[in-house]
């Protein structure tokens, strides 16, 4: 089992920037790419970036240039993904996830609870 936990939301001014955590612990010997995923009031569930423990990372579209996706394997029970948020939108408001799978699972197997990101303009 793995349990996924994010950190580091809050309310930022446009323009802003911020960096989220997550810290997934437990079985991750079983995990070899972690993501963010946002989810805006009335819409659905979008990737933002994910990252493969070879250091392969993809963005959506809205996200490149302005974010950041990394990881740090403390050891072989923890691993911290963070994402750095930079020229933060008022569009960036939304929940933000943190999820992990195996590279071969279609679907994200393990998710963290959220954490809020709002973003005034």
């Amino acid at each position: 089992q793995v349990h996924v936990v994010e950190s580091g939301g809050d309310l930022v001014q446009a323009g802003g920037s911020l960096r989220l955590s997550c810290a997934a612990s437990g079985s991750i010997f079983s995990i070899n790419v972690m993501g963010w995923y946002r989810q805006a009031p009335g819409k659905q569930r979008e990737l933002v970036a994910s990252i493969t423990s070879g250091g392969s990372t993809h963005y959506a579209d809205s996200a490149k240039g302005r974010f950041t996706i990394s990881t740090i394997s403390v050891d072989n029970a923890k691993n911290t993904v963070y994402l750095q948020m930079n020229s933060l939108k008022p569009e960036d408001t939304a929940v933000y996830y943190c999820a992990a799978k195996r590279i071969t699972r279609p679907v994200y197997d393990y998710w963290g609870q959220g954490t809020q990101v709002t973003v005034s303009s």
